[in-house]
């Protein structure tokens, strides 16, 4: 199985990205928000999860760990299959799709084309209680696209902006377990302390925010 590849972007395509290691050109299918961050030309990594069937062999890529394994995560939802959680990921950030699960905000994932209210609904109710641990793991899971960004200084500064706000998140998800609360308690007042806050707050102020609408 192929887990990682690491290469330079040779075609960008609507969906799918053809990137050459070594000489070798491996189609790999990307969501609309990873294709935006490659460029051809450049060298990029992406996180690889390979699918075996009959009569094909896809390949699936991410800019990090934590991406896949929620591309994994949304394929347990009854009716959600590889086509809709790639469709998913690339109109919503890991961050802001484990605020709308901890929230319950199936308004915002609809906002996915091909996505209306009923998978919706299923994908926030049937992933409230895993959501949790997957957005307090993104701490120790850094973007596998970082080591590739060099030259390309809008994706570094766009990858750097995303990743500080799932740290900071993560470790306010982690601080607040730490005080004894459940990974949902947690998760869902750190997600409602970022709305109010905005992406950008520090760790800290998620906290104190967060412990701030638990006690309510």
């Amino acid at each position: 199985m192929i887990g990682k590849l690491r290469g330079i972007v040779d075609t960008l395509g609507q969906d799918w990205v053809i990137l050459d290691v070594a000489g070798v050109g491996y189609e790999v299918a990307c969501s609309v928000r990873t294709l935006r961050n490659l460029h051809e030309g450049s060298e990029a990594t992406l996180s690889i999860e390979t699918y075996v069937r009959e009569d094909a062999i896809r390949l699936f890529g991410f800019p990090n760990e934590t991406e896949r394994q929620w591309f994994r995560l949304l394929q347990s939802v009854q009716g959600v299959g590889a086509k809709v959680a790639l469709a998913v990921l690339g109109t919503l950030s890991p961050q802001e799709l484990a605020n709308a699960i901890a929230l319950q905000d199936k308004a915002m994932v609809a906002r996915t084309q091909g996505v209306g209210p009923k998978v919706a609904g299923r994908i926030v109710s049937e992933l409230k209680d895993k959501a949790p641990a997957l957005a307090a793991a993104s701490v120790s899971m850094p973007s596998a696209g970082a080591a590739g960004a060099k030259g390309t200084k809008s994706k570094g500064k766009a990858d750097s902006a995303d990743d500080a706000a799932a740290v900071s998140a993560a470790e306010a998800i982690s601080a607040l377990q730490n005080l004894g609360y459940q990974p949902m308690q947690a998760s869902t007042a750190v997600a409602t302390a970022m709305k109010d806050l905005g992406p950008d707050a520090e760790t800290a102020a998620l906290i104190r925010r967060g412990l701030k609408e638990l006690a309510g």
